[in-house]
């Protein structure tokens, strides 16, 4: 039973909500997403109902179309390591862009997380697809989408390869003979790329897990690639079973067809639950959750998967402007959906902003009929877990005591936290040090 399939659950910090409008709701604190309080409150919930991961997005620009969680917010290391010091075994995932950071500052950054948290660190790889950064970090220009990901691939590689500077016995701390650090098990990158160039080592030695678990959000093609080749684990956002199921099948050959096995990566779907202990009672909560949505919501979704293009300067009532061009240099993947849903239901900007404003998705009932639906997605090919948002104040609480206790007696998710780390706990191999294979081979 312990080597049975499991689904794998992570719980999305979004502070006032992922909405424009979700801040609204009159149980929301107007400055959760920086209230520490609430993010360990959370924390804790998530852990009590064995959560896999915590998970922080992030983005690097902010003008006044962005949503209110993002206009005011943790940056993601920050808020990680100090829930690393509340915590135990819960993993944790943060958000940092490659294109607007340097590799040895980064592998520093979650290097140390890992440290702090015994194990539990995940970096989610992002490429930042809004082209307003540039401008916050002395750039003129954000990268195209295709040399966007080359850079990724070579950040990461970098990243890796400072992580693997220490040997796992590097360290020997011999105080009667005064050495401190094995020479011969401390070893320099001497990266030079077209991108970056990096020397190392890392100034800080490996973790009990290796090195962290590497996410990513791939769903363009480019992005698919780069998932298949890279990613532990993959954060997507279908919009219904079938297209989750497209994405996975997808996926899982790209990797495949890599050489990679144990039916990597794994696939990992956003999912907004809504729970009442009755029907009607769910049903409510939907309402009151649609209730607070408007247009600029729907425009709001829909202006920032087109790199924040202003939709309002349209007839709303009109024929779907010709925008494609802008959509595939931002958010590809959210942008191309948006456009076949558009082409197929023949909609105007208006129709498909409500459409994106009030989403109802799988996920609406009681606890056993939000359960059988995650079952449905997990084994029927549509996910290996699910990221939840949590759409409702309340509705993570409800998730852990009703739904939770659901999924442990189907078998389907476990009772308790098996292993130390974040890596074992999800299933993943630990990752041998590249200069200890080396030396293997050659001795």
């Amino acid at each position: 039973m312990a080597d049975h399939r499991k689904i794998k659950l992570g719980f999305i910090l979004h502070g006032v909500g992922r909405t424009w409008d979700d801040w609204r709701h009159p149980d929301r604190d107007v400055r959760a997403s920086t209230n520490f309080a609430l993010y360990r409150k959370q924390a804790e919930l998530a852990e009590k109902g064995k959560f896999d991961f915590l998970f922080v997005a992030d983005s690097l620009s902010i003008n006044e179309k962005s949503s209110p969680h993002y206009l005011n917010r943790f940056e993601p290391l920050t808020i990680l390591s100090a829930l690393a010091a509340v915590t135990d075994h819960i993993g944790l995932v943060g958000t940092l862009s490659v294109s607007y950071t340097e590799p040895f500052n980064v592998a520093r950054q979650f290097a140390s997380l890992d440290h702090i948290s015994h194990g539990r660190a995940g970096w989610n790889v992002v490429t930042s697809w809004l082209s307003d950064t540039a401008a916050n970090f002395s750039r003129k220009a954000h990268p195209a989408h295709s040399e966007r990901y080359s850079i990724a691939a070579e950040h990461l590689t970098t990243v890796q390869g400072l992580w693997d500077s220490w040997e796992d016995d590097a360290l020997v701390g011999d105080k009667t003979n005064g050495v401190f650090v094995n020479p011969n098990k401390l070893h320099r990158l001497d990266h030079t790329g077209p991108y970056f160039q990096v020397r190392g080592p890392l100034n800080i030695d490996r973790s009990p897990q290796g090195q962290p678990v590497i996410f990513q959000a791939g769903a363009s093609d480019t992005g698919r690639d780069f998932a298949a080749r890279h990613a532990e684990a993959v954060f997507c956002g279908p919009a219904d079973l079938e297209e989750a199921r497209i994405y996975y099948a997808d996926l899982k050959e790209r990797a495949r067809k890599l050489g990679r096995e144990n039916n990597a990566p794994l696939i990992l779907p956003g999912a907004a639950p809504i729970i009442g202990l009755t029907e009607e009672d769910a049903e409510a909560r939907y309402q009151e959750l649609a209730a607070l949505t408007s247009l600029d919501t729907g425009l709001g979704f829909l202006s920032r998967s087109f790199n924040d293009h202003d939709f309002r300067q349209y007839d709303l009532d009109g024929a779907f402007p010709e925008v494609e061009h802008i959509g595939n240099e931002s958010n590809q993947s959210s942008s191309l959906r948006i456009l076949k849903r558009v082409r197929e239901g023949n909609l105007s900007i208006r129709q498909i902003a409500l459409e994106l404003a009030t989403p109802r998705g799988d996920f609406v009932g009681t606890p056993t009929q939000v359960a059988d639906a995650l079952q449905n997605w997990f084994e029927t090919g549509g996910a290996d877990g699910f990221v939840l948002f949590e759409p409702l104040p309340g509705q993570l609480a409800l998730f852990v005591d009703h739904v939770v206790p659901i999924l442990q007696e189907r078998g389907l998710f476990k009772t308790d936290y098996e292993y130390s780390t974040f890596r074992e706990n999800l299933g993943l191999p630990f990752p041998t040090n590249r200069y200890a294979v080396t030396q293997a081979q050659t001795g």
